[in-house]
């Protein structure tokens, strides 16, 4: 006889009158998620189970759809803040700046060349009025006709050189005016965008302002309603929210409010065969289905 039981030990066959977990509970749904928590107690599910049952009654469930308003609420601040016109705005005007600058830079280099040019061109034609004024002089003071003529020879050369020259500068000169004028209109151009930017960040930072102030708010809110809901209800939505983005919706008319999937036939019997303080998850999306007086199952 010994032996025979622990045959039957070992095949892992079930003691005569014991029952499955299906046979034992033929009332629970199978396809729902439940928990149940009981305050003080372990709530981690064991290997045999996929959870406990949570417990919880009506008025804190429906504080779950009050605390998914606030979250998503919060949601859509992160969203705007990250979204605002003015993000993109000052983005494309200190863009349109850099480029300027780059413009200012080069339009400066060319400013400096040309009035480099224009300072070596009137340097030489200092030194040719010097050399025709020395020339002169020493003409002047020749009795020499052969001198006289050599000296005429090269001033001669001298004012051809002059006259070059003059030509020269006012070339550059106007080179330098042209060149002045971009630089100022350029820079006038910067001044603009740099006053755009100041009128641009300060409405930037007035909408954040304005977003802080409901962030506040939202978050004031949901921490009193967090002292309402027990810890271990609210453990379980925050849980549930981190991993799908909602951790509790409304059920109504038979659709799971979070990922709008429709329960029908023995999933639905299921859902309004459960007990009122029992917090049942969507079997697609995870979320805590709160069923209210809206859901029209009773």
């Amino acid at each position: 006889m010994a032996v025979a039981r622990r045959r039957c030990r070992t095949a892992g066959r079930t003691p005569a009158g014991s029952l499955d977990r299906r046979e034992r509970h033929p009332h629970r749904p199978m396809g729902l998620r439940r928990h149940t928590v009981t305050p003080g107690l372990n709530t981690t599910p064991n290997q045999n189970h996929k959870g406990t049952d949570v417990k919880s009654s009506l008025a804190e469930q429906k504080k779950l759809l009050e605390l998914h308003t606030i979250d998503s609420g919060l949601a859509r601040i992160a969203h705007r803040e990250k979204s605002l016109p003015e993000i993109a705005e000052y983005t494309a005007v200190s863009r349109e700046r850099t480029e300027l600058s780059g413009r200012i830079a080069a339009e400066l280099g060319e400013l400096e060349d040309a009035k480099t040019e224009l300072g070596r061109l009137e340097s030489d034609a200092g030194v040719v009025d010097a050399r025709i004024a020395r020339d002169t002089e020493r003409m002047n003071s020749t009795s020499s006709t052969k001198d006289v003529a050599a000296f005429e020879s090269e001033l001669e050369s001298l004012y051809r050189r002059k006259t070059n020259l003059e030509d020269m500068e006012l070339v550059v000169m106007e080179r330098v005016e042209i060149a002045e004028a971009q630089l100022s209109a350029t820079r006038d151009l910067d001044s603009d965008l740099e006053a755009k930017l100041h009128e641009i960040g300060t409405r930037r930072r007035a909408a954040l302002d304005e977003l802080a102030q409901e962030r506040a708010t939202l978050t004031a809110q949901r921490h009193l309603l967090e002292d309402s809901v027990t810890p271990e209800l609210l453990a379980l939505y925050e849980k549930l929210r981190s991993k799908t983005g909602t951790g509790a919706a409304l059920f109504r008319a038979g659709t799971c409010g979070a990922c709008t999937m429709s329960l029908t036939g023995n999933e639905l019997v299921k859902v309004r065969s459960a007990e009122i303080d029992e917090v049942l998850e969507c079997p697609e999306c995870g979320a805590i289905m709160v069923r209210t007086e809206e859901s029209g199952l009773w």
